[in-house]
């Protein structure tokens, strides 16, 4: 039986991300093993894996190296094996090459590009970034991205963040959303996805691209 891997490293909203895929697994009659786990062992047998991330982007790192042997793990089970990825919050942060929060952090660099603050232009525009938005999604034909909301309409997720991605090529950028400026909301490279918001807070959509991810063949 094939096996879904959220990582447990100290940061992230496992419970409610455990309960999304879990429901979508049962609706879609899928057949995995939904596992919340820190073990090195355990994420190299996963078929898929999730990483969350609540907090900041320093804190979500130290996490991450803090459990022994699971940045290495990840880098095998990621980019060597080219298992499905998706990063969530912090944990698609990660996937950058460095993070500028509370001064200069490394990244795992699977995504070359910068973690920056989001701007404040004006008073309306309240940091942290908090609610609901609209995803403008500039990548169509992405697998994980379709679907998400009804044709015409644009899909609504769930934010909590102060930092966004800048990723240094353009079409790494799957989706954008507007609050004052330009913010990075999708990421993706290859067998890896990550998104700014929670999927696991945002309803339809969230679940129809959580969906996507459990069939998603890179």
């Amino acid at each position: 039986m094939q096996k879904v891997v959220i990582i447990d490293y100290g940061s992230g909203n496992l419970r409610s991300a455990a309960k999304a895929f879990e429901r979508m697994n049962s609706e879609l009659g899928l057949k995995y093993t939904i596992e919340v786990s820190s073990q090195t062992e355990t994420v190299m047998s996963a078929d898929r894996v999730v990483l969350p991330g609540v907090g900041s982007f320093p804190d979500c790192y130290v996490g991450v190296n803090k459990q022994e042997g699971l940045l290495e793990a990840l880098n095998e089970i990621v980019i060597e094996k080219a298992r499905p990825f998706l990063g969530i919050c912090v944990g698609m942060q990660l996937m950058a090459s460095k993070g500028y929060e509370n001064g200069e952090t490394s990244g795992f660099d699977w995504i070359e590009g910068d973690v920056i603050a989001i701007k404040r232009s004006d008073d309306q525009v309240k940091i942290p970034h908090m609610g609901w938005n609209e995803l403008d999604i500039t990548e169509t034909n992405h697998l994980v991205l379709e679907n998400l909301c009804n044709i015409g309409q644009k899909p609504h997720v769930y934010f909590v963040h102060s930092f966004h991605m800048v990723p240094k090529k353009s079409d790494h950028i799957l989706a954008v959303t507007e609050y004052g400026q330009r913010v990075t909301a999708i990421v993706g490279k290859d067998n890896m996805i990550g998104t700014q918001f929670h999927p696991e807070k945002s309803q339809k959509t969230g679940l129809q691209l959580i969906a996507n991810f459990l069939q998603w063949s890179p």
